[in-house]
């Protein structure tokens, strides 16, 4: 009878295993789970995270956390299901394989939104994975880490939770440790952490982990480096201290060989750090300079494309915002060229933006910076980014501002003839206004305008009576004689024939 016992026993393991490890196997594809939902499997899954055989109880978590993993409504279910406290309980209690199979869980359901990682916290969870910090075991320190970044990368809120659980110290030694995933996991939480606040970032800072996320900088690790790259420019980019604290730990000019590495997220990475360090002070932007970075960057841009284009562009911008000099540091490096290249490429209107942007940086300083920005032949093209009818509000705006922007300094007149064809007023008046103050002072440059069709096409201008417009096309016609003016102007060769017709010869 005893035997008998046994083998209901021993069938009854064995059909739970099966389930569970059958349930786990169909929960890796995505094709299954609307099946499995609707069969109820949250509530067959749950009591066997308390199972008395551990292997059940860990293949139970996975197949949870798959499910969780796959959307919100299923995570929620898990919310719901009441699983959550039982899986903070088992973290402190089981083995190092149940560990990261709850953590997998709790990660899986935080990820999807605040409400959710809140749901996480409010369980107790944070106390239970910070604990699993200091575990021997790397794989269960990698799974823990990888659930707080979960939570952190929401919003302030939740990443000061995981910061007051007393993550952030130990999250700086797991990127000490010789195992590369953990490294990166680690990296990756301590970047989700810092990016909502300048306090925030200070904590990591104060932690120490500037100094060794720098020491990264030339790992061989592809994914490593993404992540220590993310973290910096997510501590770099809150405020001046905390950007030289990161300059400090004398990344420079090892960081600029970083944009040209074979992987694209890392060089994307590397450009966002640059750009947050530079766009701070003047101070900064010089310094990366003189270590070569705009020049780096210059190329970086030209070898780049789409959204992995953008910092790099942007980067350009800030630099050239600060002073002259600086701007002039971007013009020597050809920078204003890689990006009229930008401009004229790129389909995204946020990256045109961006080019508009950094262009009109660069030629708002002085005629020379404008004449840099107008010989590479931007400007057509800044005025077709603001008339296109189908360019975003953002496109239009920033178009127009660094036309205006390179217009008032730019006396360079057959950059500016083009546009006194196809500028709309708004335009057309600094355009005109650029005449006006070059042609009385160059007799040269007045013999052009008239042969190149210039002064034609200003008699043509309707202009309001005592407009701005209206008074500069007064001095631009008071640099010629009077019959000049009046032979370019509209009709008169219809009155002239109307002259020939009532002339009569004296025979």
């Amino acid at each position: 009878m005893s035997r008998q016992v046994l083998q209901v026993f021993e069938q009854y393991q064995k059909s739970r295993t099966q389930f569970v490890q059958t349930v786990a196997e169909l929960a890796s594809r995505p094709q299954n789970i609307e099946t499995l939902q609707n069969a109820g499997v949250m509530s067959l899954l749950r009591p066997l995270l308390l199972d008395i055989v551990p292997a059940i109880q860990q293949t139970a978590a996975l197949a949870l956390g798959r499910l969780a993993n796959y959307n919100d409504d299923l995570a929620e279910a898990v919310v719901k299901g009441d699983i959550l406290p039982q899986l903070v309980y088992s973290l402190a209690e089981q083995n190092r394989f149940y560990k990261k199979a709850a953590a997998f869980v709790l990660r899986a359901v935080a990820k999807h939104s605040p409400q959710l990682a809140q749901s996480v916290v409010d369980c107790g969870a944070l106390d239970a994975l910070v604990i699993c910090l200091e575990e021997f075991d790397p794989g269960v320190k990698e799974s823990a880490a990888w659930a707080l970044g979960y939570i952190a990368r929401h919003n302030a809120e939740l990443a000061q939770a995981v910061v007051d659980a007393g993550a952030v110290p130990l999250l700086v030694l797991c990127i000490q440790e010789p195992e590369m995933s953990l490294k990166r996991i680690a990296a990756s939480a301590l970047s989700d952490i810092c990016k909502h606040s300048p306090e925030l970032a200070q904590t990591v800072v104060d932690a120490g982990a500037i100094a060794h996320l720098a020491q990264m900088i030339l790992n061989q690790d592809a994914k490593l480096k993404r992540q220590v790259f993310s973290a910096l420019s997510q501590i770099a980019k809150h405020s001046v201290d905390l950007a030289e604290m990161v300059v400090e730990a004398e990344i420079f000019p090892a960081v600029l060989t970083c944009l040209k590495d074979s992987d694209e997220y890392v060089k994307k990475n590397v450009a966002t750090l640059i750009r947050e360090i530079a766009k701070h002070t003047p101070e900064l932007a010089q310094l990366i300079v003189n270590a070569g970075g705009v020049a780096a960057v210059v190329d970086y841009v030209g070898e780049s494309k789409c959204n992995v284009r953008l910092p790099g562009i942007m980067m350009l911008g800030y630099v050239a915002a600060h002073s002259e000099n600086l701007a002039m540091a971007v013009i020597v490096s050809k920078g204003v060229v890689q990006l009229a290249i930008a401009l004229s490429e790129e389909q995204e209107d946020h990256i045109q933006a961006a080019a508009a942007w950094a262009l009109g940086q660069i030629g708002r300083h002085t005629p020379e910076h404008a004449k840099a920005v107008a010989v590479a032949n931007v400007l057509p093209k800044l005025l077709q980014c603001y008339l296109r009818a189908d360019a975003s509000e953002d496109l239009q705006t920033k178009s127009k501002k660094a036309l205006k922007n390179i217009l008032q300094k730019c006396v360079h007149l057959p950059a500016l003839e083009p546009l006194l064809h196809d500028a709309p007023p708004n335009i057309l008046k600094h355009v005109v206004g650029q005449f006006s103050k070059v042609l009385p002072h160059d007799s040269k440059a007045r013999r052009l305008f008239v042969t190149s069709g210039g002064l034609k096409k200003i008699q043509e201008i309707k202009a309001e009576p005592g407009s701005a417009l209206g008074e500069y096309i007064n001095t631009i016609n008071n640099c010629y004689p009077e019959e000049i003016v009046k032979y370019y102007s509209p009709g008169y060769s219809d009155a002239l024939l109307e002259r020939v017709e009532q002339f009569n010869p004296k025979v």
